[in-house]
């Protein structure tokens, strides 16, 4: 990860100034604390770098830590596509697995501590009744009833909620802190609900869970954690966390905050992801429309071009909207390095070289990879049967088509000189083109230096492989379907999968395996996708040859780093 590009940033610079100072001895420990009750997407990719990426810049540590704080909505299915999505981007946490599940016991003690030292108590109101009771921001809230109860009731109730003897929402725990803060959260907050089902790791063992906002910030002091870096959503939050933990008296990390990710022409809530998978509007959390990572991964995203990505655009205190188009252009330059170059044909079209031998095949040399002159080269055969694109050929070119036409000599890539003599129809639709080829242009170069406008590529009809190609494009037909007042769902880009089913590839592709990336030369970068078997190969459009983020680029003026 050393050849990836890294900007310094706010965070960073608190770290180095908390070395210098030796504050925390010097430590640096991160965390990455997902919960799991949906699949990762690009922002938390984002999340990911950043923390594994400082312990490893800083030689620290960086725990993984599932917060599992609600079992209706959490499981291990999230669990496992989480653990291998972080090990696909190239990050470890070693034997650092923790969950906050891991930690209800002490969580529990914590509470009797806070009930003991009369800043907890247990109350009676209802979750719409106590929303009503925490007042506005321009209003302050009102204190519950409930709220003077004595030490011993509340120690004698908590201790039945954990028992069962309550039912769902029949009493939550809250701290006691001020009713007329002028941080929302402050307002003597829920720290435990009652919920009767059973969690995937503890089973049946409780039926009150803590909340996010008491859970959170006492995982961070369990494990030690020097910089808990959080969205930009917790920083209203801090107070609170650091509430609790100055009335434990225990030790007390540090809580970073930066803006979160946020893309064009897609959209990051969990909540619209889930509404999406359910509704059935993808095919599953792994579409490669959605930018869920295990569905960038099925697209053919390099893991390396993810991570550039989320090193370039940086990190920061202000929320700004990155273009996805950038996103394609790390893409494409960690694929133009790496994805070996094949030939295949999307749309075809057949072509009949007429002056061929009808049993001949010759070899013809390919390059694997212009920009990497160590992957070598491979062979093509060629036939007088083939294949192009129909979109190579106009019977009636305009001025500045340069590809085949009737008379028109083009270059066949890696193999000949080619001339169109003659068009054959099948009701009034072109179906077959009459071809020859120079016999002396092998290797596509003409001894007398003639030259030819335009080169195109092909594969023989006899050795070609059938192939199902999937075109994915942008999932939204508005840069800010979250944005818009009509539901999100009405903004869907009905042209974001197009299947064509009869296309034709070289026959080297039968060599690759599910997720292995390549570029069809003049056409995009594709990969193998899972669904393929020996006689179904189905392949998926990565991404277009084409890079319009320069162009944008030029238009806005870049916002983020190194970009």
């Amino acid at each position: 990860m050393a050849s990836e590009e890294r900007a310094k940033d706010f965070i960073r610079e608190i770290i180095d100034e908390d070395i210098r100072t030796g504050k925390y001895g010097g430590r640096v420990h991160t965390r990455f604390p997902p919960e799991p009750n949906g699949y990762l997407h690009i922002g938390h990719a984002k999340s990911i770098c950043l923390n594994f990426g400082i312990a490893e810049e800083y030689g620290g540590k960086c725990n993984l830590r599932f917060d599992d704080t609600n079992p209706l909505s959490e499981g291990k299915e999230y669990v496992n596509s989480i653990m291998e999505d972080i090990r696909w981007l190239g990050f470890d946490w070693e034997d650092r697995l923790f969950f906050a599940s891991d930690y209800f016991d002490k969580m529990y003690e914590y509470a009797v501590q806070l009930v003991k030292a009369g800043k907890a108590y247990v109350d009676d109101l209802s979750a719409e009744e106590i929303s009503e009771y925490r007042g506005t921001l321009t209003k302050p809230g009102k204190e519950s009833p409930y709220r003077n109860r004595s030490i011993e009731e509340n120690l004698e109730l908590l201790e039945r909620m954990k028992a069962g003897e309550f039912g769902d929402g029949e009493k939550v725990l809250r701290a006691k802190i001020d009713m007329s803060h002028p941080n929302m959260n402050m307002r003597d907050p829920v720290m435990y609900r009652i919920i009767h089902a059973s969690h995937y790791r503890t089973g049946d063992k409780w039926c009150i869970y803590p909340t996010y906002d008491w859970a959170h910030g006492l995982e961070d002091s369990i494990e030690g954690i020097t910089h808990s870096i959080c969205t930009l959503e917790f920083e209203n939050h801090r107070p609170l966390y650091d509430w609790f933990l100055d009335e434990l008296g225990i030790y007390h990390p540090q809580q970073i905050e930066f803006a979160r990710l946020n893309l064009t022409y897609t959209v990051m809530s969990k909540r619209m992801l889930k509404e999406l998978v359910e509704g059935g509007y993808v095919n599953g959390w792994d579409d490669p429309r959605l930018p869920t990572i295990s569905g960038m991964r099925r697209r053919g995203y390099p893991p390396a071009a993810i991570r550039n990505f989320c090193n370039r655009i940086g990190v920061s205190k202000v929320n700004s909207t990155i273009p996805f188009e950038f996103l394609e252009h790390c893409v494409r330059e960690e694929l133009n390095k790496t994805a070996p170059r094949f030939m295949g044909v999307l749309n075809p079209l057949r072509v009949v070289i007429e002056n061929y031998p009808e049993d001949k095949v010759e070899e013809m040399e390919a390059i694997n990879n212009p920009e990497d002159p160590s992957a070598g080269t491979r062979k093509v055969p060629f036939s007088k049967i083939l294949y192009i694109e129909r979109d190579d050929f106009m019977e009636n070119p305009p001025k500045k088509f340069y590809r085949l036409a009737p008379g028109r000599e083009v270059r066949f890539r890696y193999a000949y000189l080619v001339t169109c003599t003659d068009v054959v129809k099948e009701n009034g639709k072109v179906v077959e083109l009459r071809c020859t080829v120079d016999p002396e242009t092998r290797g596509g170069n003409a001894p007398d230096g003639r030259k030819v406008k335009s080169t195109i590529h092909w594969v023989s009809a006899a050795h070609a492989i059938d192939a199902e190609v999937r075109l994915y494009d942008k999932l939204f037909t508005v840069e800010d379907p979250a944005g818009e007042k009509e539901d999100f769902k009405n903004f869907l880009n009905p042209e974001s999968l197009k299947v064509l089913s009869s296309c034709k590839v070289e026959p080297s592709v039968k060599n690759l395996k599910p997720f292995d990336r390549f570029q069809f030369e003049r056409l995009g970068y594709f990969c193998i996708d899972p669904d393929s078997s020996p006689d179904n190969l189905v392949i998926n459009r990565t991404v277009k040859l084409r890079d319009t983020w320069e162009k944008i680029r030029s238009k806005q003026g870049s916002t983020f780093s190194n970009a």
